[in-house]
């Protein structure tokens, strides 16, 4: 398997998460010991960071050849700060995973964390991450492309993933600024809310944006995916094609447009009889396996993709030639660029 949607919590933002004020931060209990409190709640400083080396046995157990690391969400504060705190962040983070790739090479590539409080400046370190060693593009959250008008300001992004032919892994999450999350931790079943109906939400207005506009045209080089099937797309499209042969017969249908559209998706989180329709909609070719970096979220996976009926051609692609393919795209750019220095 190759795992293309596994984040990491790098413990080098200690410091900075000890100079907080406000979630996520570092604080000490009653009895002086370090914890790292988030909205989710509390958790010791020994457990609320990554270990390669923890990881690459985790992988083991689980067949996993490579992974794709991105920061985790409860991270990705980092990105929404003033630029003079954001920028040395994002180069730390974008530094140590890199470093994690050489070190581990072949097992590990990484996705740039980038200062997005500034969108021009995001792109110059989305250009000089992309010339370390093992790192393959960046995480853009999906409030970026809610609708055309907010992807607009992302296109600065795209030029340089386009230009270097990187890969871009959009996933639920805030722009600088936005109310996040959105419904209060007060709400009767705020968590499925929030991680189940508001998240598949917005993943979906992504999709929509990407795949029935324009947007992507003048980026063919750049290669895009999201998580979690891309939304519910695969569940609604049936009514989006319903309401477009009523409101608008002579458009094409949406259900063409999505299998048309050169946008990845993976299967993080979801069963078998989501990944069938996930599989009807896109075609095997469109998607991708992804585990959140978990050991319970890579036996979900297996599970799901043993148990969906797809076949055993469509189950390599998505367990591993699909992966393999825009790795190998990424690799061979970065290889020649290398040769050619």
């Amino acid at each position: 398997m190759i795992d293309m949607h596994a984040h990491w919590r790098p413990a080098e933002l200690a410091d900075a998460l000890r100079a907080r004020t406000r979630e996520p931060r570092i604080v000490r209990n009653q009895d002086g010991v370090e914890l790292l409190k988030n909205r989710m709640g509390e958790e010791p400083l020994s457990k609320a960071f990554d270990d390669v080396d923890f990881h690459l046995a985790r992988m083991d157990r689980q067949g996993v050849s490579t992974s794709v690391l991105s920061l985790l969400g409860s991270f990705c504060w980092v990105e929404a700060q003033p630029l003079e705190v954001s920028v040395p962040l994002c180069r730390l983070i974008n530094d140590t995973l890199s470093r994690i790739c050489q070190e581990h090479e072949g097992r590990f590539v990484a996705h740039a964390a980038l200062p997005l409080i500034d969108i021009p400046v995001a792109a110059a370190e989305l250009e000089r991450a992309l010339g370390l060693p093992g790192m393959i593009g960046a995480q853009l959250p999906a409030n970026g492309f809610l609708t055309g008008k907010h992807a607009e300001r992302m296109r600065p992004l795209l030029e340089v993933a386009n230009r270097r032919r990187a890969l871009l892994f959009i996933h639920h999450g805030p722009l600088p600024g936005d109310a996040f999350p959105k419904v209060a931790g007060d709400t009767d079943n705020a968590r499925r809310r929030n991680g189940t109906l508001d998240m598949q939400a917005s993943l979906s207005s992504a999709m929509v944006t990407l795949c029935l506009t324009d947007y992507l045209a003048p980026y063919p080089d750049a290669t895009i995916y999201l998580h979690n099937l891309g939304g519910n797309i695969p569940y609604e499209v049936e009514r989006m094609d319903h309401r477009c042969l009523l409101d608008t017969p002579k458009e094409e249908l949406p259900s063409a447009r999505f299998r048309r559209a050169k946008v990845y998706v993976d299967c993080n989180s979801f069963g078998p009889r989501a990944i069938e329709a996930g599989v009807q909609l896109y075609g095997a070719e469109r998607v991708v396996c992804g585990t959140d970096g978990t050991e319970f979220g890579c036996d979900w996976t297996r599970k799901a993709l043993a148990a969906a009926q797809i076949g055993e051609e469509a189950r390599e692609k998505i367990l591993h030639r699909n992966a393999s393919a825009m790795l190998s795209r990424v690799a061979t750019i970065a290889q020649r660029e290398k040769a050619a220095a």
